[in-house]
C-alpha cells in the first residue's frame, strides 16, 4: 500500500515493516467453497425504508466524510444481532481449518496494557504514530493477548484479531455477508433521527452506562467504570429499537465497502454499496478503546477505516444477509 492509512484507534499492518510477502488470496478462494449450515432464524429483520445518513452535528468529524446528512433508501435485509462470537468463529475454524491473517502474518496488534509482562519482553516494534499498539508475535483470535493467552473464558465475547479477509471468508461459509455502510448505519439507529447514539443523545441516560468504551485517560488510564476495560460480552448492555446490541463501542465492525471520503457525495441514494475498489474497508461503531478526548467515533455517524489484511484486539464484525420472502 502507498499510503500510510492510519485509523483513529486501530492500527493498519503497513505501520511496520512487514517481514515478506503473504499471500491471503488462496486460502479465502478455498474457503469459499466449504459452506456451513445457512442458519438465518437467529438474525433480525430490518424493514426497508429512508432515513437521515450521516450527520452535521458538531461533534461530527467532516473528514472522514460523515457528512452531509442525506436521505438514504435501504432495502430490507437481515443482520446479526451481536457481533461474531469466539465460540461461534471457533466452529468456523473446525469445520473449515481456515487460517487468518493474523496467524498467516504471524503476529497482530495488542494494546499495551493488555500484554504480560513475559510476552512484553520480546515486543520489538510497535505501530507508527499509534504507540500503544503493540506487535505482539502469536497474538490472533485465540490468543488475543498473545500465546500466552486464550479465549476459553470469553466465548461470548466478540471475536477479535479479524482482518476484513476473515470476516468475508466467515460470512460466505455461513452463507452470509458484511452489511454495506448504509445497511450498519441504518440498522445501528434503530429507528431514530439523527440520534448520536443508538438509544438517544446523551451518553449515559440517567447516568447508566450504554456501552463499553474508554473511562478515563486515554491510553494510560482506564477506570473501566463502565464494566469493562477490554470487550465485554456480546450482549451487554440494553439493545436498540431493532433488537441489537453493542452497535456503539466494544469493537470496530467491519463493513462491506471500500472506504473513500467523497463516495457518497455524488453516490446513489438507494442501497449505495461504496465504490468498486479502494485501498481500506470501512469499518463501523468504535471499540472499547475509544474516548471523547481522542476517538470520539462511537457515535453511529462516525466512520473509520484499515487495510483488509490489518487486525487488531479491538477488530471484529458482525453478519448480514439479503432477505427473501
Amino acid at each position: 500500500m502507498s499510503e500510510n492509512i492510519r485509523d483513529c484507534c486501530s492500527a493498519s499492518r503497513n505501520q511496520v515493516e512487514k517481514q515478506g510477502a503473504v499471500d491471503v488470496c488462496k486460502e479465502i478462494t478455498t474457503v469459499q467453497g466449504l459452506k456451513g449450515d445457512k442458519d438465518l432464524s437467529d438474525m433480525i429483520l430490518i424493514p426497508e425504508g429512508t432515513f437521515l445518513m450521516g450527520t452535521d452535528d458538531k461533534e461530527g468529524f467532516p473528514a472522514d466524510g460523515e457528512g452531509p446528512a442525506r436521505n438514504v433508501t435501504v432495502s430490507t435485509f437481515l443482520i446479526d444481532a451481536t457481533a461474531v462470537t469466539n465460540k461461534q468463529f471457533a466452529s468456523f475454524i473446525e469445520a473449515t481449518k481456515y487460517v487468518t491473517d493474523a496467524e498467516r502474518f504471524g503476529w497482530s496488534y495488542v494494546f499495551h496494557s493488555f500484554v504480560s509482562e513475559e510476552t512484553g519482553k520480546k515486543v520489538a516494534q510497535v505501530a507508527n504514530q499509534t504507540p500503544w499498539w503493540w506487535v505482539v508475535e502469536g497474538a490472533d483470535w485465540s490468543h488475543p493477548e498473545g500465546p500466552d493467552s486464550h479465549v476459553d473464558e470469553r466465548l461470548d465475547h466478540p471475536v477479535i484479531h479479524i482482518s476484513w479477509h476473515d470476516a468475508d471468508a466467515y460470512c460466505r461459509w455461513a452463507g452470509k455477508r458484511l452489511p454495506t455502510e448504509a445497511e450498519w448505519e441504518y440498522a445501528a439507529r434503530g429507528g431514530l433521527v439523527q440520534k448520536r447514539y443508538p438509544w438517544g443523545d446523551e451518553l449515559k441516560p440517567g447516568g447508566e452506562h450504554r456501552c463499553n468504551i474508554w473511562q478515563g485517560k486515554f491510553p494510560d488510564k482506564n477506570h473501566a467504570s463502565d464494566g469493562y476495560a477490554g470487550t465485554a460480552p456480546v450482549k451487554s448492555y440494553l439493545p436498540n429499537g431493532y433488537g441489537l446490541y453493542n452497535m456503539s463501542g466494544n469493537v470496530w465492525e467491519w463493513c462491506e465497502d471500500w472506504f473513500t471520503k467523497e463516495y457518497h457525495l455524488s453516490s446513489e441514494s438507494v442501497n449505495p454499496r461504496g465504490p468498486v475498489s479502494g485501498e481500506a474497508r470501512s469499518m463501523r461503531g468504535g471499540s472499547y478503546l475509544c474516548h471523547k478526548s481522542y476517538c470520539n467515533r462511537y457515535r453511529v455517524a462516525a466512520r473509520s477505516k484499515n487495510t483488509p489484511d490489518s487486525s487488531a484486539g479491538n477488530i471484529g464484525f458482525r453478519c448480514a444477509a439479503d432477505y427473501t420472502s
